[in-house]
């Protein structure tokens, strides 16, 4: 054996169950293929070999994102960051000190908007006219990505002037007759984004690969990538092609939409071909509902606005169809579905799928967000063999444990006190992905992992936690990001943990993710980032 690469550490989280902890790793071509102790390095060590020893790190199997869009992220993230903003009058504050640079006539960005910030009133294009007065081009992305705010003048611009009908379940917020400037779902906000400037090609690409490098320094080794619109494909190819290639794996699902027909679903089959080196693609997205905060979820009882009560496919048996398809041609689906009408339409879905010897999925078909899950449909995701992929940030960042937030709101007590249920779906047996949607929240994997097992804001110990009865524990938050990532993609004996035969995508920190303080944890030190076995980051 002459491997390229040792690592060595005090403690190796291997999660394999025949050696789970170790202390030396060695990799050959890309591939784990010894693991042990510091004695056994000296017999490893070949001409050339590289050995790293980290000392009293923590090395584990590599982090993979259950749940990012790295390309439509590049769009939704331009303009101002309005992530901190909690009231209109912050609104109106940030807008005014981001747009000072912006010419008269350009439009002005915003992305990252909660809600919430309008304490409770409608979400109207109010403070965009008080900050940046009436002639402004404005278009802000709100925190779900379901939903935009624009200006007046932007809806002039794009000939909005009343309610609009469309094939999914968007639509154009009127009041009196006129529109808000509050836009909800794709087809609504596609409208106005349609008019926004493209960016030019060379910054997309630096901004992508700038991104990954980002992800790879938090411990990320690769992501389920909710994309492959528009250029998605040249730019992960010219991106591939760059001296180092892509830092982390991406595996892409692209969008189906009720307004496609069977043209586009061959078209989908045929992108399953598509791959390059630490990228492919492999799945389709569908969503069946929208956003709770939005009132576009598909509920069994509509919200306490009234609304919710329809899916994004206004016939869901065409969703349904175009599932079965798919499956048939062994594509596999993945669907954004928050309700839990929309949840149990998705079960049932799968549950009609063809089954037994030989007809079983190559990857499984996976439910992404599962927001509010009634007791019924708990155990049916290991029954169906279903992933249940989930982000504990969307519960610790947007919720309250006092349901005081818009979402918790929206749904009342008894709906809202079924949220997020990660230890319910594990202790019934369910393999459970976990994730960012990065740019809906932030990417960073350890304050993930740390609000899994807090249910709170990690860092911040005078927050109440959100149903603490549904935290997750350490090994489990671990396994989220690991063998569950890995299983969940259908690569379970290749990836997942670390053991000889395996990939040899590695992640050590300065702190011990089993062991350490979850708010300590999610501070800790990234000292190195393996992938494929090439070192794509070392602090």
């Amino acid at each position: 054996m002459n491997p390229q690469l040792i690592v060595v550490a005090d403690t190796v989280h291997t999660l394999d169950p025949a050696r789970p902890r170790a202390q030396a790793v060695a990799v050959t071509d890309g591939t784990v293929t010894a693991v042990g102790d510091r004695a056994d390095v000296a017999g490893w060590r070949g001409k050339g070999t590289e050995v790293v020893d980290l000392g009293g790190a923590t090395l584990t199997p590599g982090l993979v994102d259950g749940h990012v869009h790295p390309v439509m992220g590049l769009v939704l993230t331009a303009g101002i960051d309005l992530t901190a903003v909690r009231s209109r009058a912050d609104l109106v504050e940030a807008l005014r000190a981001g747009a000072g640079d912006v010419r008269a006539g350009e439009w002005v960005r915003g992305w990252g908007l909660d809600p919430n910030a309008f304490e409770g009133a409608p979400v109207t294009s109010e403070p965009l006219v008080t900050a940046l007065g009436p002639d402004a081009l404005v278009y802000i992305t709100l925190f779900d990505a379901h939903s935009a705010l624009v200006s007046p003048r932007a809806l002039e611009r794009a000939g909005v002037t009343g309610p609009r009908e469309f094939r999914s379940g968007a639509h154009v917020v009127v009041a009196g007759g006129r529109p808000t400037g509050h836009l909800l779902e794709l087809e609504a906000m596609d409208l106005v984004s349609d008019l926004l400037p493209a960016e030019a090609p060379a910054d997309r690409r630096r901004r992508f690969r700038d991104l990954l490098v980002s992800m790879a320094a938090t411990g990320l080794v690769g992501a389920n990538a909710m994309d492959f619109e528009g250029d998605s494909a040249e730019l992960v190819r010219a991106v591939a092609q760059e001296e180092g290639g892509l830092p982390i794996r991406l595996r892409f699902a692209p969008f189906v939409m009720p307004h496609h027909g069977r043209e586009h679903l061959d078209h989908v089959v045929d992108l399953q071909r598509s791959a390059g080196r630490r990228w492919a693609v492999d799945g389709a997205k569908f969503m069946i509902d929208g956003t709770i905060d939005g009132g576009t979820a598909w509920l069994e009882e509509a919200d306490t606005h009234g609304e919710s009560t329809a899916p994004f496919w206004p016939d869901p048996a065409e969703y349904s169809e175009a599932v079965r398809f798919l499956a048939a041609h062994d594509v596999p689906t993945v669907t954004h579905a928050i309700g839990d009408a929309g949840v149990r339409h998705v079960l049932r879905t799968v549950a009609g799928l063809p089954s037994g010897p030989g007809t079983g999925p190559r990857v499984p078909h996976r439910v992404e967000h599962v927001e509010t899950l009634p007791d019924d449909l708990v155990g049916e995701f290991a029954r169906l063999d279903v992933t249940a992929s989930m982000q504990p940030t969307h519960c610790t960042h947007f919720t309250k444990a006092d349901h005081s937030d818009n979402w918790s709101r929206r749904l009342g007590e008894v709906r809202a006190d079924r949220a997020f249920r990660t230890r319910d779906l594990r202790e019934a047996g369910a393999r459970l992905a976990l994730g960012s949607d990065w740019p809906i929240a932030p990417f960073d994997p350890r304050p993930i992992m740390a609000d899994a097992r807090l249910r709170r804001t990690a860092g911040r110990p005078e927050e109440e936690p959100v149903l603490p009865g549904q935290a997750l524990t350490a090994l489990m938050a671990l396994e989220g990001y690991t063998t569950h990532a890995a299983r969940a993609a259908g690569l379970g004996e290749r990836a997942g943990t670390v053991r000889a035969g395996a990939r040899a995508d590695l992640v050590a920190f300065g702190l011990d993710p089993l062991r350490a303080d979850p708010d300590e944890f999610a501070q800790s030190p990234v000292h190195l980032t393996v992938v494929d076995g090439s070192v794509v980051h070392r602090a």
